[in-house]
């Protein structure tokens, strides 16, 4: 029987998400404005390249260890005060690292701020699934992640013109840019703060429903999104930030490699963003599946053939398309987790083990494949890469049906295309 599409308009972004957007705009950029010149600040403390690069990834660690506390803690507090708590906690990670005097200081700062960083991620997309409509939800989760690229193309710009300044001067002003956002997020957030603590009170039904993570992983697509999750970490976070600049100095040398990796990223951000200006829409019109399961093989083969087509032609075609595929995978593939979620209810848990699954293949995704790089070749790297990372297309291609909101008043969410 064919659905009949409800003639109302689409509904209205709710504010708290409005607000949120407009405060993961101002995180990216921040953390554009201060990644570029972290491993150069953490030379400059008398240490070698290798310890530099741990720098970039007790971020990421932290993340992945302190996940499931922030899960527990988003489920147990709620989403606002966890996420003005990440957000402050990044805060002064950021204003720590302003005024160290050593290496294990930075580290241990940075270490704190992936902590943070994994609270406001989570809480942050826990309140998208609890808040969205049902209709919306994959153009929001597409406007969220089109936020966070804008920021990051913005910020090392920005970070080029205070470069005159020394490296000390980013910090303290993405500190204190958190401080402001933390205080705006906060008061902006506080009826939905107070109305989670007092549902009576303040007009609301029931207490907020936490969904656990058995009820989640009962789920075909749950367990889909976590294999997606981290394959999509591996490629687009860990191979592509880390492996391609490696192989395009190996390809073009000294002089030419560092440029042709920078056009590389900023190519594949380029790709990202023309996705991102459809593919939300596009997953609530048709499903979660097909987007990312379309999203995945653009994602895997041009990181694949990169490895192949080594002229410099090659690198902007292929960095554009994994761009592309990207931005196409990352809102259904959000989205299908808060479908599983569903409205009204508390997914903090949930939450944090997909985002687990995505950093772990963002961890591990550069060490594997740097050692096959060093051992044989950086062509076989990125095919070994492709090949593990097709147990995303494999897990949602074995998902008999997908999720998919249907604007129809007297219908609740679906089982769809």
């Amino acid at each position: 029987m064919q659905r009949q599409r409800s003639s109302k308009p689409r509904p209205p972004i709710p504010r708290e998400i409005s607000i949120l957007l407009v405060a993961a705009f101002i995180i990216a950029l921040g953390f554009g404005l201060i990644a570029p010149i972290l491993p150069q600040y953490a030379v400059s403390f008398d240490v070698g390249a290798a310890a530099a690069s741990v720098i970039v990834s007790i971020f990421a660690f932290t993340r992945l260890i302190f996940a499931p506390v922030a899960g527990i803690l988003v489920g147990k507090l709620g989403e606002p005060r966890i996420y003005v708590t990440g957000v402050l906690l990044v805060a002064v990670s950021t204003l720590l690292c302003a005024v160290v005097q050593d290496y294990t200081q930075l580290l241990i700062a940075r270490g704190l701020g992936g902590f943070g960083s994994t609270m406001f991620t989570i809480s942050a997309m826990a309140l998208i699934a609890r808040l969205a409509p049902n209709e919306s939800r994959g153009r929001i989760s597409g406007m969220y992640a089109g936020a966070f690229l804008l920021g990051n193309v913005i910020g090392p710009v920005l970070g080029s013109l205070l470069a005159p300044f020394g490296m000390r001067i980013p910090f303290v002003i993405y500190g204190t840019a958190l401080v402001i956002a933390a205080a705006v997020v906060y008061f902006a957030l506080g009826r939905r703060r107070d109305l989670d603590k007092d549902p009576a009170k303040f007009g609301a039904m029931s207490a907020v429903e936490v969904v656990t993570t058995r009820e989640a992983l009962s789920s075909p697509a749950y367990r889909a999104a976590l294999a997606s999750g981290f394959s999509y970490g591996w490629l687009a976070f860990g191979i592509r930030t880390s492996m391609i600049p490696l192989f395009a100095l190996a390809v073009f040398g000294e002089d030419l490699g560092p440029k042709v990796a920078g056009i590389s990223l900023a190519i594949f951000a380029v790709g990202n963003g023309i996705a991102l200006t459809f593919s939300g829409k596009l997953t609530d019109a048709i499903g979660r599946k097909i987007p990312i399961l379309v999203g995945m093989v653009v994602l895997l083969g041009s990181i694949v053939a990169m490895g192949y087509f080594t002229s410099l032609t090659g690198f902007i075609i292929f960095s554009i398309l994994a761009g592309f595929g990207g931005g196409i995978l990352g809102p259904a593939q959000q989205a299908a987790v808060a479908d599983v979620i569903g409205s009204g209810r508390n997914g903090g848990k949930a939450l944090a083990g997909f985002q687990m699954f995505t950093d772990l293949g963002a961890i591990i995704g550069p060490l594997i494949a740097g050692a096959m790089a060093d051992a044989i070749s950086y062509q076989v790297a990125l095919s070994a890469s492709g090949a593990v990372c097709l147990i995303g297309v494999v897990a949602w291609l074995l998902v008999p049906k997908t999720i998919r909101p249907v604007a129809v008043e007297s219908e609740p969410t679906v089982q769809g295309k």
